[in-house]
């Protein structure tokens, strides 16, 4: 393909990188780049085009997500050949470019990202102890670890997770019961096996996360948008407009993206609703260890007496998302469905990973950890807060939240907050829009920060005076 077609304009009132992505869509609608075609790497290109690496890779990287380009290692980087037939480019829908689609919460970088969300804080990882554990289980290669992995997981890391969870979140449960998978959307993607069909319906928190949402609608999900309020998912207007949905996908213990906890009432309401209709509860507890005041909240699981709640948990906000590790704990009832289900698709990866987390965990690395991360990431916060306070105190407001590495923001001005956190992507600040994290929508916009990744009070404040300076160049907007 023709370079010269992809030469975005600088005088268009578009970001660059979304000039970029649109000429991408066209020239693959248009026949000009078709199924299997290699396309420059992110470095190559910038360099033809004379841009920033960092733009090319967010065009790149929606791409990647919406599923136009597929990725393939020291292969490159290559047209999905499963796009099938394509529209023709609307070439009247121009004013599309000025609401952005949403950036990936993760970015492939060398370094953390100012803001990146659901990214822990790496230099404070206890890489001594991983790397003598490592070299340890390597050195000592036992025949399980070369062997083809249990569908389920490797057994002594699902006996440690299940005596963890028993003791911090309240969860009694057998090993039988939990199922290691290659993240949280492994674990859905378990649950859709297993349990569910294409066009079943489910509620979904609004706002909510939205790579779940985002996964769940891939697999042929029907999602109704249920709104949550200061006391987590509103379960009667939930059963107002979806009664007879087969399930509901919660974060209730720490909501995302709004922070609030589902209260005691409205979790007794919906396992309640689950019992009756004989729908699936999936509770995601992503990020539950980190609460800074009092004991993290007890799971909504372990109040499920009749066995309608589907556990999930992650190793990717407490030790580190390249593991690429989750567990999701089923009922008693259903562990052979989800072993048949397991058998058939790709596991959590090679027992050897599996048994560093478990050698990570049996040998008390990992409550140490966690009993560590806490006043960090409390500490943390607190110089985002304190530099979001004093330089854009004006511009936005701070939600009180009591757990968790993201903050949200509410923008007080009339800044349109997908192009604002577009236009911040385009120079290294990672913040998304909250709209992005709705189906409807909604005249309160905000921004989502992480916060992690800010060793110092001085880094927080650098990056906060950039994001200011941008939202200063960029004019007020009516919300969508």
């Amino acid at each position: 393909m023709d370079l010269q077609h992809l030469t975005p304009s600088r005088e268009h009132d578009a970001p660059i990188y979304l000039q970029l992505y649109r000429r991408y869509r066209e020239a693959i609608a248009s026949g000009r780049l078709n199924p299997g075609d290699r396309v420059p790497s992110v470095r190559s290109l910038a360099s033809e085009l004379n841009l920033a690496r960092g733009t090319v890779e967010v065009a790149y990287q929606m791409l990647v997500s919406e599923g136009y380009f597929m990725t393939r290692g020291t292969s490159g980087t290559v047209v999905s050949p499963h796009l099938g037939n394509l529209l023709e480019p609307d070439h009247s829908a121009g004013s599309a470019l000025d609401v952005p689609p949403a950036p990936l919460l993760t970015l492939r970088s060398s370094e953390a990202l100012p803001f990146q969300l659901g990214l822990p804080a790496l230099d404070a990882f206890p890489r001594k102890a991983w790397v003598r554990l490592t070299g340890r289980r390597l050195r000592t290669l036992e025949t399980v670890a070369m062997t083809y992995p249990d569908a389920a997981g490797y057994e002594p890391l699902r006996r440690a997770i299940a005596t963890y969870l028993g003791i911090s979140r309240g969860i009694a449960c057998s090993h039988e019961q939990v199922f290691v998978t290659a993240g949280y959307r492994g674990s859905l993607e378990l649950i859709c096996r297993a349990l569910l069909q294409p066009g079943d319906l489910g509620w979904y928190e609004e706002p909510g996360y939205l790579l779940a949402r985002h996964f769940l609608e891939h697999a042929g999900m029907r999602l109704e948008p249920v709104p949550v309020d200061e006391q987590g998912l509103n379960v009667a207007q939930g059963q107002q407009q979806a009664i007879d949905a087969r399930f509901a996908v919660v974060t209730p213990t720490h909501q995302s993206p709004t922070g609030v906890a589902l209260s005691l009432p409205r979790r007794l309401a919906l396992l309640d609703w689950a019992s009756r209709r004989q729908a699936w509860i999936i509770e995601d507890d992503y990020d539950s260890e980190f609460r800074y005041h009092g004991r993290p909240l007890p799971a909504m699981k372990s109040l499920d007496r009749d066995g309608r709640v589907l556990y999930n948990g992650t190793f990717s906000k407490v030790l580190f998302p390249g593991l690429r590790l989750a567990y999701l704990v089923v009922p008693q009832a259903q562990v052979d469905t989800f072993r048949i289900a397991a058998a058939q698709y790709s596991s959590a990866g090679s027992n050897m990973t599996q048994a560093m987390v478990a050698d990570f965990m049996e040998q008390g690395h990992f409550t140490r950890h966690l009993r560590k991360m806490r006043p960090v990431y409390a500490e943390r916060r607190q110089h985002l807060v304190e530099a979001l306070t004093q330089v854009m105190g004006e511009r936005l407001q701070v939600q009180p939240q009591v757990g968790g590495i993201q903050v949200l923001t509410h923008l007080t001005t009339r800044h349109n907050d997908k192009t604002l956190a577009a236009a911040a992507w385009t120079q290294g600040l990672a913040v998304h829009a909250l709209s992005n994290w709705r189906t409807q929508p909604s005249d309160q916009g905000g921004l989502l920060m992480g916060f992690a990744n800010f060793k110092t009070k001085e880094e927080a404040l650098t990056s906060v005076r950039a994001l200011d300076a941008l939202m200063a160049e960029t004019g007020e907007h009516e919300a969508l």
